[in-house]
């Protein structure tokens, strides 16, 4: 068996379940960018250590869930299994304490950090921009009803909002003391 198959050579990809789509359509465009929101995490966790890298393995394994439904033509996301490859408000719920514990820890923000003081956040902060892309992806697909239904929007949503609080997080163990 060969990794290529030829079948994408005419310009589509197949989906889950079957279908074919062009590979610039709003489904490909939509889970495409999740793929380079999970590569940059890639980077992250390379840089990141303990329950962190835990963390972010765990995220790029729910954002494999958020592409295996964007890949599913609407008419065959009834096949799918909630949180094995289709996206929960529990996932979402989980996101929500996530960011609450580390708002707890670190509090509000009372002025804009510049990531980049460091590799880990400046990676982060990277991921972040990329998911940001993702959720627009998805929105788009989702105005012609590709999503209805769907908590994936509101997944990628969230995962932005906890990947800003790790930046802030982790920018903050690196910044100077301000009380000088």
């Amino acid at each position: 068996m060969h990794i290529y198959t030829k079948k994408g050579d005419d310009g589509t990809t197949g989906l889950f379940y079957g279908g074919r789509v062009w590979k610039d359509d709003l489904a490909p465009e939509a889970y495409g960018s999740v793929d380079e929101a999970v590569a940059v995490l890639a980077s992250v966790r390379s840089l990141a250590t303990g329950s962190l890298a835990e963390r972010i393995l765990r995220l790029q394994r729910d954002l494999f869930v958020v592409a295996a439904e964007l890949a599913t033509a609407p008419e065959n996301r009834h096949k799918l299994e909630d949180g094995i490859s289709r996206v929960t408000t529990a996932m979402v719920d989980q996101l929500e304490n996530w960011i609450d514990a580390v708002v707890e820890e670190i509090g509000q923000p009372t002025e804009f950090i510049v990531p980049g003081e460091a590799p880990l956040p400046a990676a982060l902060d990277l991921a972040r921009a990329i998911v940001r892309r993702a959720e627009r992806r998805c929105v788009t697909y989702a105005r012609t009803g590709g999503l209805d239904g769907s908590a994936v929007i509101q997944y990628l949503n969230r995962l932005a909002d906890y990947l800003y609080t790790l930046v802030r997080a982790t920018e903050s163990e690196w910044q100077p003391s301000r009380t000088e």
